[in-house]
């Protein structure tokens, strides 16, 4: 009956010791789970945890830096509290840190202040699909340490990867005290959806407190199911699943190839999602897909809303802060839930559209 009663904001400490041991054993977070399993905590998805975060610690004004494109479930957020939203350039591995140590300088001299936060989702990010080399993880740690800058480390994606798994950031932070790690079973146990994290205790007990406002405490009767999961079976349901997410992208990458028109596609090594932008400046994703896509029964997400609404970015010329503007040539294609064969129908139809209007 235990399970049908409230429990702890931060989750029961049979799942937390669960989820710490698989946090130490396969991610190498550096966290003995026998007795620090109090510095795991639990969320209602992870996106409870990424608003939780920024509630409680982000006051207007203050600057947060993000890989430009980034997740718009963090930048709707992020802008809705009055955070100056400082994007940075990324390329076919992810964000570029010699660009992120630059906009830290920048800020000083633009707004005053060091940022608070640096954003990144490290693996098959989304939207575009890139995944950080471990150099750059590495640097990216050592300018936050150098500027004390929390690291947000949004590892949604780390478990579904085609072929290694690369070493989390939060590997580096031996005194638990730069890196917020963020984990969700959405991506690794479908509908059972709860975020799971390990944070410097002072950004911890905020977040759980921010939680306590918002749902008093995740369900125990879910904890209990993921319980199972997690300590039985985990890596067997993942040599499932992972062949058949590659599958599917290898058929959306074969596609896209063969059919769209000129352009760029990113090239993820797991994850759900492709980044393709056009190379025609003038091509808007959002018009063409409300005028053509859906009356042909087509569906992707344009590249747009993974830009600020109102935020920053460095010029051309890298010495200066400016206005951030999206880039409505581009767009994140989705390959986690369609067949194979849906996929390739539906990529060559949608090729050979952007084809006919692009040329």
């Amino acid at each position: 009956l235990d399970d049908f009663n409230y429990g702890p904001t931060g989750g029961q400490t049979w799942f937390l010791k669960t989820l710490a041991k698989r946090l130490s054993d396969v991610r190498d977070i550096p966290i003995d789970w026998e007795d620090e399993w109090s510095h795991v905590s639990i969320t209602n998805g992870s996106q409870q945890a990424l608003y939780a975060l920024l509630d409680t610690l982000i006051d207007p004004g203050d600057v947060i830096i993000t890989p430009s494109p980034a997740y718009l479930g963090f930048l709707v957020p992020a802008v809705k509290l009055g955070a100056r939203v400082l994007t940075v350039d990324t390329d076919s591995e992810g964000i570029i840190p010699e660009q992120v140590e630059k906009a830290i300088l920048l800020s000083k001299i633009k707004f005053g202040k060091v940022p608070d936060l640096l954003y990144v989702v490290p693996d098959s990010d989304n939207p575009k699909g890139t995944t950080l080399p471990w150099n750059r993880r590495q640097a990216l740690f050592d300018i936050c340490e150098s500027h004390d800058i929390l690291l947000l480390e949004d590892s949604a994606y780390a478990e579904i990867q085609f072929k290694k798994k690369s070493r989390a950031i939060k590997t580096l932070d031996k005194a638990n005290n730069r890196v917020a790690y963020l984990g969700t079973s959405s991506k690794e146990a479908a509908v059972l959806r709860v975020g799971y994290s390990v944070m410097p205790d002072n950004v911890r007990d905020q977040v759980l407190k921010d939680k306590g406002y918002l749902d008093l405490c995740t369900t125990t009767l879910v904890q209990r199911i993921l319980d199972e999961y997690y300590r039985k079976y985990i890596d067997q349901a993942m040599k499932v699943s992972i062949p058949a997410y590659q599958k599917r992208y290898e058929a959306m990458a074969k596609a896209m190839d063969e059919f769209f028109p000129a352009g760029e596609r990113t090239d993820p090594t797991g994850g759900f999602f492709i980044w393709w932008q056009s190379e025609n400046p003038n091509f808007n994703s959002s018009e063409f897909m409300e005028r053509v896509a859906i009356p042909n029964d087509l569906l992707y997400v344009p590249g747009g809303p993974f830009y600020p609404i109102t935020g920053y970015r460095l010029s051309e010329d890298g010495n200066d802060i400016i206005p951030s503007v999206p880039e409505p040539n581009t767009m994140r294609l989705g390959f986690s839930y369609a067949t194979t064969e849906v996929i390739a129908e539906g990529i060559e139809k949608l090729g050979k559209l952007l084809t006919k209007e692009l040329g």
